[in-house]
């Protein structure tokens, strides 16, 4: 068992890396970094995204019928579409480069209405309505800008999920 434990511990630095990215893979990342330049996001927190809600299975579909690596509903997708003026339809979530692009935009505007990246995630799982609706309330959000706590546990639990992920991938692209 000592035996054992040393080994990793001198192995650590040489076997981390390999690793790590086998529990966070690096998949669509020349799509990803295209989206986020566009959008004026960090990478890693896209494909911290992506790998949440669809484990880059481009052809996810969840229970409630968000579709493709960002996982986005008809309604919203149709509310991007008002925004980019596009003419595409709601399977072309299903292409990688379509996905990620609205992903992106998507979360842009998240942010850009929200601020904090814990807030725009929040709102990204939940619906914006639902965390204007908790950001009123002072057991939730004192200052009215920040959720000192999320009250729904599958909300806080895909929040951290992301966020453990975007920390991990920030380690994998800047390595």
């Amino acid at each position: 068992m000592l035996l054992a434990a040393l080994l990793v511990f001198l192995l650590w630095p040489r076997i981390e890396e390999p690793l790590q990215e086998l529990f966070y893979p690096v998949e669509y990342r020349t799509l990803i970094e295209g989206a986020c330049e566009a959008q004026g996001l960090e990478p890693a927190l896209l494909m911290a995204l992506a790998f949440t809600e669809s484990s880059f299975d481009p052809l996810a579909v969840s229970s409630v019928g968000a579709r493709g690596l960002t996982q986005i509903m008809p309604e919203t997708f149709d509310w991007l579409l008002l925004k980019t003026r596009e003419k595409l339809f709601f399977d072309n979530l299903f292409e990688p480069e379509v996905s990620l692009r609205y992903g992106a935009l998507l979360l842009r505007l998240l942010l850009d209405e929200f601020g904090a990246p814990e807030t725009a995630l929040a709102a990204y799982h939940a619906g914006r309505g639902r965390v204007n609706q908790w950001l009123r309330d002072p057991a939730v959000s004192p200052d009215g800008y920040r959720l000192e706590h999320i009250p729904t546990n599958d909300t806080r639990h895909y929040v951290n999920k992301v966020m453990r992920a975007y920390g991990k991938y920030e380690e994998i692209l800047n390595s």
